[in-house]
């Protein structure tokens, strides 16, 4: 009940003081190339997710692009239509019911992805500040000394968990002995769970352990980057808003901020954040960036969604099973 109503706030916060009138306009003007580029991009993404989410995988065992594709998928439906990214939970579950490796060494994978996904957006970010846009600091200087301040502390948070993720890659087997040591204070069999679990979440930072390899997986995050950047600014020239290629990098950092409120399918926090974006940076019209902000949130959904349903339908998961799943994520479970 808490996450819808805060998703109902946030609409309210996006949706006030428009004239929806204006924005159904904005949205029957908007060019369809541009609207059909943009969707393209959408099925790019997730593809170029599950090629890089099968290299940090390796470690672990080999997974076939076709099972990591269809994880992908499954997860990020499940993330649109359940609250807090339970697809997150569901995706390695998912893949382990079709590959013989252990959901929880490719969930701490998974981790590491969204370490990766930081990183870049954080680089594109910083692109943009610093190089391309660096005149738009005139425009709004107080959102724009904000979004550097936001940046930097992203940056240094994570990087200090990617050390300890390093740390605990170095000796998986340490880890779970030295947890093991708990069950001096703890029943022993809730400690040898306990400690079977974090050694196969350390064994899943493979990729971590190996400097060259954790260098790859980065370098494979600027294309999936740059084409939800690209997605981004398609939608953004679809409704004829004069907004440079760089400058989807600050939108899309934006996005980032507003789609970690867990909301189901980001509702409310997406819309929020893409409007204040092209309102308070671009001087867009309130009515395109809103028309906009919806459009481009139903090609950031709709692909993965129905894709997932029905890869979840084919091995025989409904909606009720998956939230099953994702309420069952406790230690040992993800074995």
């Amino acid at each position: 009940m808490v996450v819808v109503a805060l998703a109902l706030l946030l609409l309210a916060v996006f949706l006030r003081n428009v004239d929806l009138r204006g924005v159904v306009g904005e949205i029957l003007r908007a060019r369809p190339e541009w609207l059909v580029l943009s969707l393209a991009t959408m099925l790019v993404n997730l593809a170029i997710r599950a090629w890089r989410w099968q290299y940090l995988l390796e470690p672990l065992g080999s997974a076939s692009f076709s099972n990591a594709f269809q994880a992908t998928a499954v997860g990020f439906a499940a993330s649109s239509v359940l609250p807090a990214r339970a697809g997150e939970v569901i995706r390695p579950y998912f893949l382990a019911r079709r590959e013989r490796l252990s959901a929880t060494g490719a969930f701490a994978t998974i981790i590491v992805e969204r370490l990766l996904d930081t990183l870049t957006v954080l680089l594109l970010l910083a692109s943009y500040v610093f190089v391309f846009g660096r005149d738009m600091g005139s425009a709004n200087p107080v959102a724009f000394a904000a979004m550097k301040g936001l940046g930097a502390a992203a940056a240094g948070a994570s990087l200090v968990a990617l050390a300890v993720l390093f740390f605990l890659a170095r000796d998986p087997a340490a880890v779970g002995q030295t947890l093991g040591r708990l069950a001096r204070v703890l029943p022993s069999k809730f400690a040898r769970l306990l400690a079977e679990v974090a050694e196969k979440f350390a064994t899943g930072l493979g990729a971590v352990r190996r400097p060259g390899r954790l260098l790859v997986a980065l370098s494979l995050s600027f294309p999936l980057w740059l084409f939800i950047s690209l997605g981004i600014w398609a939608v953004v020239q679809a409704f004829h808003l004069s907004v440079s290629f760089t400058g989807s990098f600050l939108l899309l950092a934006m996005l980032v901020i507003g789609v970690a409120v867990p909301t189901p399918a980001a509702v409310g926090g997406f819309h929020e954040a893409l409007r204040l974006g092209l309102t308070q940076f671009f001087d867009a019209p309130n009515a395109a960036a809103v028309g906009a902000a919806i459009v481009l949130h139903a090609f950031s959904i709709l692909p993965s969604l129905l894709l997932g349903l029905l890869f979840a339908a084919q091995e025989g998961l409904n909606l009720s099973r998956m939230r099953q799943l994702a309420d069952e994520a406790e230690p040992g479970r993800t074995a």
